[in-house]
């Protein structure tokens, strides 16, 4: 017995071992790459993005101008002490009131936010409101004497718009509702830009975009390219909160749904061209009805019997007058009634009457079903 069930565990692994390495191969290559890119950046206004809405272009000009450009997901990054340093919150993700205010508390030299949320605005503009109003993609002059703004010039703005106090200098709008505000608070320089589509690599190239984008950005020589993600010190149920599934977890699910169909198709059953087999015992045609008719007597069953030979009586009868199939019983007894010379009231009963009550009547009406066969074959 031990012998058996050692054999049966062997032949389990020798079937599972490949699907298994080919699962952990694709895992594994999933965790890899995962891992590879957990350094880089990802989404909507990232320096690492080379999607329209991405910011490359933008990460490559600050480079390329001695601006060491630093792309981050992490809330911990983002909250270091900034002294002569330039943070850029791009927008994505979302962060609560309390991650806000720890940006706050690390003494950025220059903060920009990039279309910020209210919360944002409360931690690190004050005075600085959401208008609830946006403008159309189009060319606009600065409107303001704010140097990077004026070196620029024109430039494409779209997006929200903001109410600025008095204190702030305010651009790219109509005096009220503006795209670009800057705030200077003591020594820290606080810039809300509402109009990020300008900045990304399908946008960059038009009119003064690049040049204000490097005049706003390029005021230190270390940037930190922060893109909130899903880390916030509070819980956030909203709309605008963190997803419930990080991305990573989502990322090793597909690649665990991906194994699996790669498994499932290898290891599928295929339909193929149909093969002949030989059999291993030949059953004669006699044995079969024999055995059938054992089963038939074991239980009992003789409407059962009486049922199989009328149809084969019926089939025969059929065939020998060339009646069809669904003829009606009567016309089925006229015909057979003509041939034999026999009592039609006696032939409806012998064909289609009542199923007989003991196995000595059973074996009477089989003898007379064979003699009327006989009849019309012979007559």
């Amino acid at each position: 017995m031990s012998t058996s069930e050692a054999r049966g565990v062997v032949e389990s692994w020798r079937a599972l071992r490949t699907p298994l390495l080919v699962t952990g191969v694709v895992v594994l290559a999933a965790i890899v790459v995962l891992i590879a890119t957990s350094s880089q950046t990802s989404g909507t206004f990232s320096p690492d993005s080379t999607k329209a809405d991405g910011a490359r272009a933008l990460a490559a000009l600050l480079k390329n101008h001695n601006v060491d450009v630093h792309g981050t997901e992490s809330l911990d990054d983002a909250t270091q002490p900034g002294d002569g340093k330039t943070l850029l919150v791009a927008p994505s993700g979302s962060l609560d009131s309390p991650g806000w205010q720890r940006i706050a508390r690390a003494e950025w030299s220059h903060v920009i936010l990039i279309r910020p949320s209210g919360a944002a605005l409360r931690a690190l503009a004050p005075g600085v409101q959401l208008s609830g109003d946006s403008v159309s993609s189009g060319s606009r002059q600065p409107g303001c004497n704010l140097p990077a703004a004026v070196k620029a010039g024109t430039a494409t703005v779209s997006g929200p718009t903001y109410i600025a106090p008095g204190a702030a200098t305010s651009c790219y709008g109509d005096g009220i509702y503006n795209t670009v505000v800057r705030l200077q608070l003591g020594d820290r320089i606080i810039d809300v830009v509402g109009t990020a589509t300008s900045f990304t690599n399908d946008q960059l190239a038009k009119d003064g975009n690049a040049a204000l984008a490097l005049n706003l950005m390029g005021t230190h020589k270390d940037l930190t390219w922060y893109l909130p993600q899903f880390e916030s010190t509070g819980v956030n149920t909203g709309q605008d909160g963190p997803p419930l599934i990080p991305p990573y977890v989502r990322y090793i699910g597909w690649a665990l749904a991906f194994a699996v169909l790669i498994t499932a198709i290898w290891r599928g059953r295929r339909l193929g061209p149909v093969v002949a087999e030989r059999l291993p015992v030949i059953v004669h045609a006699a044995e079969t009805t024999e055995g059938r008719a054992r089963l038939y007597r074991r239980s009992r069953a003789r409407d059962r019997a009486a049922a199989a030979l009328r149809e084969s009586a019926l089939g025969q009868l059929h065939k020998a007058h060339g009646i069809p199939r669904r003829a009606d019983p009567s016309a089925v007894v006229a015909t057979v009634a003509a041939r034999t010379g026999r009592n039609p009231a006696m032939l409806y009963e012998l064909l289609y009457g009542l199923p007989p009550l003991t196995d000595a009547a059973l074996m009477s009406l089989s003898h007379e079903l064979d003699v009327l066969t006989q009849e019309v074959r012979h007559p």
